[in-house]
């Protein structure tokens, strides 16, 4: 007869294990789904402009900025980092690049 904590290691062990495989599963499909374009509707890529802005510190503990020329970044739509792109969601909730001089 199995104890309580015996039920409560096996349960979350095989829980564990579920979210891993079903995390592996996902990243596949999302490798698939860009690599061969399925749907063959949807665009693989995208680009979105990111603002650069160099944070200067200045002696009297201050600091300053400045705007640099914003450049378009290419990425990819899809749930994860593939083929070397960071994912479009991601790069539009963080279009603002910080320079620290």
């Amino acid at each position: 007869m199995k104890t309580w904590t015996v039920w409560l290691r096996q349960i979350l062990f095989y829980a564990l294990a579920g979210i891993i495989v079903l995390t592996g599963l996902v990243y596949v499909g999302d490798y698939v789904s860009i690599r061969y374009k399925v749907p063959q509707s949807r665009a693989q890529f995208g680009t979105v402009t990111v603002t650069k802005l160099y944070v200067i510190h200045e002696k009297n503990n201050k600091t300053e900025y400045e705007l640099a020329p914003s450049e378009d970044r290419t990425c990819v739509h899809s749930l994860f980092p593939q083929l070397g792109y960071t994912p479009c969601w991601y790069l539009s909730r963080h279009s603002e690049e910080h320079i620290e001089i």
